[in-house]
């Protein structure tokens, strides 16, 4: 077996239930792998991070980490007209979005981040000013 390095921010590790881990293209809509997908960003703008959107992993928890930089992390509110709920993140944390809670982000400044989740299901819904 050859060894090679696997640029992180190029592609994505799979973790499957059999115990393989591959690197493949990096996938952030749902997959039907059946593979934790950890998945590396450099990202400089909001569109980077699809702030115009709510995401969400109906089947995992999701870590989402902060390597470089800074993020802001927002929960969807419950009922409507609520408030989002807001975790700030600088280099070296992360923080656990619970399975199915639709969350999104914005940027303190240009970042690297980690996503650690199983994809399968997730879903994106463009967000609204009534939510």
């Amino acid at each position: 077996m050859t060894t090679t390095p696997v640029d992180l921010f190029a592609s994505a590790l799979h973790f499957h239930p059999d115990g393989d881990v591959r690197a493949v293209e990096r996938q952030m809509t749902s997959s039907s792998s059946g593979a934790w997908q950890i998945a590396t960003f450099h990202v400089e703008t909001n569109a980077d991070v699809h702030a115009d959107h709510w995401e969400m992993h109906p089947e995992a928890e999701e870590a989402v980490c902060c390597l470089i930089g800074g993020i802001r992390l927002y929960f969807r509110p419950d009922a409507p007209g609520g408030t989002e709920d807001m975790v700030q993140l600088q280099a070296g944390a992360a923080v656990i979005v619970p399975r199915g809670r639709w969350h999104r982000l914005e940027l303190d400044a240009p970042s690297d981040l980690m996503s650690i989740t199983l994809r399968h299901g997730t879903r994106l819904e463009r967000r609204t000013e009534t939510h």
